[in-house]
This record gives structure tokens, C-alpha cells and sequence, in this order.
């Protein structure tokens, strides 16, 4: 099965220097931060993307 790329490298870079472990991925990749680093990592990203959801609806609801 292919690998299915969810998140754009910019946008993980993004959060990770948000999260402040993008030190981590400089010195040894994404295969080196820690697994809750990982974890906080997604929660962040869903966290935007209700925002970036709810901000769409509610710019719908104002047509």
C-alpha cells in the first residue's frame, strides 16, 4: 500500500517550530522527535483545520 501524504512539509515545519522541536527534525528527521511530539503534531494540525472550517461556515452563513 502507497503512503498517502496528509500534511505539506511547510506545514509540518510550521508546527513543529510552533511546538518547538523543529530542532530535533533539523538534527535527525522527522524519524527523531518523539512520539507525543508527533502526537501534539496532529492535534495542531486538526485544531487549524476546524478553525480554518469554522471560519469557512461562518463566512458562508454571512452571504
Amino acid at each position: 500500500m502507497a503512503k498517502q501524504k496528509i500534511m505539506s512539509s511547510r506545514l509540518k515545519e510550521e508546527i513543529a517550530k510552533e511546538l518547538g522541536f523543529y530542532d530535533v527534525v533539523e538534527r535527525e528527521g522527522w524519524g527523531g522527535i518523539k512520539s507525543r511530539d508527533a502526537g501534539n503534531m496532529v492535534k495542531r494540525a486538526i485544531e487549524m483545520a476546524e478553525n480554518n472550517l469554522a471560519k469557512q461556515n461562518s463566512q458562508n452563513n454571512q452571504k
